[in-house]
């Protein structure tokens, strides 16, 4: 049987969270992971309700996950769970307080645009990587 992807829902002009897929792309080579910038069609229809669709300053990144959501710092750390080597004992930090964890979340997305600014346009991936990507 093969496994339903898990797909990561980011901001397409935030430069941080380019970094971010391009990151966890280079630590996928099974696949696991497939994308949507928030501002797509496809990752509109795909973000649940609650998830910030202001195209001006949207969530930064949300997983979908076997039918569930994940956002905030739950988010990063179930993706950092499936990264090969040291990325996995990240997810050690779900024992942290929710509130703590998602405090540091809000504190750099808030200032994600100004500490790493942002594009005009949404990162267009390579042709090799397109497949991963659902808003092609």
């Amino acid at each position: 049987m093969t496994p339903v992807p898990s797909i990561i829902l980011f901001d397409g002009v935030c430069n941080l969270c380019h970094g971010l897929v391009q990151f966890i792309i280079e630590r996928d080579p099974t696949g696991r992971f497939k994308f949507a910038s928030l501002q797509s069609e496809a990752g509109q229809r795909l973000a649940p309700s609650g998830i910030n669709p202001d195209p001006a300053n949207p969530d930064s990144v949300v997983l979908v996950e076997n039918g569930q959501v994940y956002t905030h710092s739950t988010a990063i750390l179930r993706i950092m769970r499936h990264l090969p080597g040291l990325w996995s004992w990240l997810a050690a930090g779900m024992v942290l307080p929710r509130f703590l964890r998602d405090a540091a979340y809000r504190f750099v997305a808030r200032n994600r645009y100004r500490w790493f600014g942002k594009q005009e346009s949404c990162w267009m991936p390579t042709p090799d990587l397109k497949a991963r990507f659902l808003d092609q």
